[in-house]
């Protein structure tokens, strides 16, 4: 019987998880050579001549300024969303969450042509009577918003998909309005995913290129964020500065994303997608 207990002995894990840590590892080494690959091309020099530049200060700023409204936006869109996508069933809920991932699954050009043509319609020449967008700020912010939001609906759909409805049925019943309920029970207990989703959106729109390029363009002191910065430098052959500025980009989203983690792991609750 124990000769028999030796022989269904379980095997060893070791060689599941060296496969395993070999294929992330993998992963992670890639990325870590791309941005070393940066390092390795451009002086911190470089870096800071880059920074001096008049037209990359200014890209600098408006990144930050359109990031930041796209993040603000994105959460009053996906805070509402996101709450009534986990709490309630509806006739269509499938397609509307379906219609929600779009952004996601297209491509970024074909984003920003389709708001191009919005704009062409007379719907779009409406507003732009009132609002210049097209080619403008507004485009840009617009174009970033569009992606960006659809990670923050994910981020807090799953966020109040985690939290308990019954407290805030508790609140209902102690004579709490529905607005009361929200803003005092359910808010604090996803103030984490608040910030994660609003982390991925800031964080999202500083890399957006491809609907900026179709539908703001790519000028100089005008429309020109961060991404379309590096495009500009290397369509003239600066690589030295395209590298700079996509070092820049590289460690405000690093940042971005390190902060959240950091704050989330504070308060144990972090909420991910």
């Amino acid at each position: 019987m124990e000769q028999h207990d030796k022989k269904i002995k379980r095997k060893s894990d070791a060689p599941f998880f060296i496969i395993m840590g070999i294929i992330a590892g993998t992963y992670i080494l890639l990325i870590l050579a791309m941005i070393l690959a940066d390092l390795s091309f451009t002086t911190w020099g470089q870096v800071f001549s880059a920074l001096q530049s008049r037209e990359i200060q200014y890209a600098i700023k408006l990144s930050l300024f359109s990031c930041t409204v796209t993040a603000i936006l994105s959460l009053i869109v996906a805070i509402p969303v996101g709450y009534i996508l986990a709490h309630y069933n509806f006739f269509g809920k499938k397609v509307i969450d379906t219609i929600l991932d779009i952004p996601i699954i297209l491509p970024p050009l074909v984003i920003g042509l389709s708001l191009l043509i919005l704009f062409q319609t007379p719907p779009g020449r409406f507003v732009e009577r009132f609002v210049p967008v097209t080619y403008a700020i507004p485009s840009v912010i617009l174009a970033q918003f569009m992606v960006a939001c659809a990670f923050a609906v994910r981020a807090m759909n799953v966020a109040f998909a985690q939290t308990n409805p019954r407290q805030e049925q508790v609140a209902l019943t102690l004579g709490c309005s529905r607005w009361q309920a929200f803003r005092f029970v359910v808010l604090p207990e996803v103030r984490i995913g608040i910030l994660t989703a609003a982390s991925l959106a800031w964080a999202r729109a500083l890399g957006e290129f491809g609907p900026i390029l179709i539908f703001s363009g790519a000028t100089r002191m005008r429309t020109e964020v961060l991404p379309t910065t590096v495009f500009l430098e290397m369509s003239v052959g600066n690589i030295e500065a395209a590298v700079a500025v996509s070092l820049i980009m590289i460690g405000a989203a690093f940042s971005v994303l390190i902060l959240i983690r950091m704050l989330g792991n504070d308060s144990n609750i972090l909420k991910t997608i």
